[in-house]
C-alpha cells in the first residue's frame, strides 16, 4: 500500500474509531450506543473503496509480468528463427555449414540463458510486489483487528452513569 493510501486508511479507521467511543450509550444497553447511521456507512465504504487499490495493483503487477515473459519468449523466438534462416543460406558449405550451427548453438544457448534471466527477474520483481503488499494488506488486517479488540473492551466497560445508578440502587436498598 503507498503511504497515501494508506494514511487514508488509517485515518478514516481512526475516525470511525473515536466515532464510536465517542456514540452516546443506550439507556439500558450498558453494551450498545447510538452512532450517526450515515456518517459511520460513509466511512465503512470508504475504507472499503480504498483497499482493492491494492488488490488491483498486485493483479496488474501479475499482468506485467506475464506480458514481460511472453516478450522475452517471442524475443527468444525471433532470435531461434533468425539462427534457423541464417544456418539454411549457409548450408551449402561444409565449413560454413559447421561454423553456422556452431554459431546457431551459441545463439541459441544466449537466448534460452537471457529468458531465463529475464523470466527470473520478472519473477523476483513480481514477488517482491506481491511481499510488499501482503504486509502492507496484513499491516491494515492486523489495525482493524486492534481497533476491534478496543472498540470490544471499550463497549464491554460499564458507564459511568449507569455504575453510580446501581450504586445508588445498592445503597437505597441497604438503607431500607
Amino acid at each position: 500500500m503507498d503511504n497515501e493510501t494508506e494514511n487514508e486508511v488509517t485515518e478514516l479507521l481512526e475516525m470511525l474509531y473515536n466515532s464510536i467511543v465517542d456514540a452516546w450509550s443506550v439507556p439500558l444497553g450498558k453494551d450498545k450506543c447510538m452512532v450517526n447511521r450515515e456518517n459511520t456507512l460513509g466511512m465503512i465504504d470508504d475504507i472499503k473503496a480504498q483497499l482493492p487499490i491494492e488488490l488491483t495493483e498486485a493483479k496488474r503487477l501479475v499482468s506485467a509480468r506475464d506480458e514481460f515473459i511472453a516478450n522475452a519468449k517471442r524475443e527468444a523466438e525471433s532470435i531461434r528463427r533468425a539462427s534457423e534462416e541464417q544456418a539454411r543460406r549457409i548450408v551449402d558449405e561444409q565449413e560454413v555449414t559447421r561454423t553456422a550451427k556452431a554459431r546457431a548453438n551459441e545463439i541459441m544457448t544466449t537466448a534460452e540463458a537471457k529468458a531465463r534471466e529475464l523470466m527470473r527477474a520478472a519473477n523476483e520483481y513480481v514477488d517482491d510486489a506481491l511481499r510488499r503488499t501482503e504486509e502492507a494488506v496484513n499491516a491494515a488486517l492486523s489495525e482493524v483487528r486492534d481497533s476491534r479488540t478496543r472498540f470490544r473492551s471499550l463497549a464491554s466497560r460499564p458507564s459511568a452513569p449507569a455504575s453510580l445508578k446501581n450504586t445508588a440502587s445498592a445503597e437505597e436498598i441497604t438503607e431500607e
